[in-house]
């Protein structure tokens, strides 16, 4: 008895010290104050201008010219953006604001913050985690709302990291420079290979936080790296951004998760698939409309291979998407499977927000016994079914 008494008390220890370790992870959503709307000690400043004492903001840190305004704040002439809620941070002249968090070491994480500019078309924004970092040119604006949500991912290389937002421009006005809010985090996993289709994350259920508010969905920048991509398995090879939207705000072919392509050739997104050497494959993929009347003519332009096809978006009264096939031969162990958007399209009720088609479910399946038995896979269970009811009644 005195064995088990003591064997319990080291499993209640290991229990309360792993569950100290978990806990000690930053949980995916919000970071701590990301809408910053916690008040500082001293209250909210005033929304008279900037004042000689540096802005301090509850759980982060902050170099350089920062400050708290407050939704329908002015600066001369101009109202500023503030994404959502009453208040966000604006970054002047080199400035940059930071928040230390816990992570789990070699994973991969994707941070989801909203964006706007002030007083520069040409602003941009620095956003790392070192030594990783990318600058987010937000000259392109993809909502009438004069706002957007992006995401970044990286790797973690240590437990402890830093999240770390820079203004890295230098306007005559310091005042200047991005509005930042609505800053989260999220693990990402890499979804894993199905058997039978070579395409990893085709659904697109894995990607970068979203907050159920979030109307306007998250645009992806640039990333060529697939090792640590906000869309698991997926790059985004051009200069603009693709949108990642969800079934609360848009029309989704499937699941909870779709990418919305914009801005034609300048939004591709990619993914290299494993192939067999001059073996027959088939691309097969959803092609919708997002719901957010988005102007017509819809049409992507889809690529396997050698292969490409311009697919136009044909609306169905009984159906939001279509199912699209292109057949071809691999020529490598490793096989392109890009689409882009063949319009540059806008929403018909501001004809400023930019849209397009809604690509889901992509599949490279083996063309052969495989194919066959998926498309005919219902036919096939009803004959079987058929076949056995006739052996119960003749034996």
């Amino acid at each position: 008895m005195a064995w088990s008494s003591t064997k319990c008390k080291w499993v209640s220890v290991f229990v309360l010290l792993l569950a100290f370790s978990v806990s000690a992870v930053v949980e995916d959503g919000s970071l701590v104050n990301g809408d910053f709307e916690t008040p500082p000690s001293g209250g909210f400043p005033s929304s008279a201008g900037i004042s000689d004492v540096p802005t301090t903001i509850p759980n982060w840190k902050t170099n350089g010219t920062v400050e708290l305004v407050e939704s329908g704040q002015k600066q001369g002439g101009m109202i500023l953006i503030v994404p959502q809620g009453a208040h966000a941070a604006r970054l002047g002249n080199d400035a940059e604001i930071s928040q230390e968090v816990k992570a789990e070491k070699g994973a991969i994480y994707s941070v989801t913050f909203s964006a706007a500019r002030t007083c520069a078309q040409l602003e941009s924004l620095n956003v790392s985690v070192p030594p990783a970092s990318q600058t987010i040119d937000l000259q392109t604006l993809y909502s009438v709302q004069g706002w957007d949500s992006y995401a970044w991912a990286f790797q973690a290389e240590e437990e402890d990291v830093r999240v770390v937002f820079k203004n890295p421009g230098m306007e005559d006005d310091p005042t200047c420079g991005p509005i930042i809010d609505d800053v989260a985090i999220k693990k990402l996993f890499v979804p894993d290979k199905s058997k039978v289709n070579s395409v990893v994350n085709g659904d697109f259920e894995e990607g970068p936080w979203m907050f159920r508010n979030e109307s306007l969905g998250v645009l992806l920048p640039t990333n060529l790296d697939e090792e640590t991509s906000s869309l698991p398995g997926w790059i985004v090879e051009s200069n603009r951004a693709v949108r990642y939207i969800d079934s609360y705000h848009f029309s989704i072919p499937g699941g909870k998760r779709a990418i919305e392509l914009l801005s034609g050739k300048e939004g591709i997104i990619s993914q290299m698939v494993e192939t067999k050497p001059n073996k027959p494959y088939r691309l097969t993929f959803s092609l919708g409309n997002a719901g957010d009347t988005c102007k017509q003519p819809l049409a992507v332009m889809a690529f396997a291979g050698d292969q490409a096809q311009n697919i136009h978006y044909t609306p169905n009264s009984n159906s939001t998407f279509q199912v699209v096939d292109l057949n071809f031969t691999a020529k490598a162990e490793r096989t392109r499977v890009a689409f882009y958007s063949v319009y540059y399209n806008t929403r018909t009720d501001d004809m400023s927000s930019l849209c397009g088609p809604v690509v889901d479910d992509v599949r490279v399946e083996q063309s052969g016994s495989v194919r066959i038995r998926i498309r005919f896979g219902g036919l096939g269970l009803v004959l079987i079914l058929v076949c056995q009811l006739l052996i119960m009644v003749l034996f």
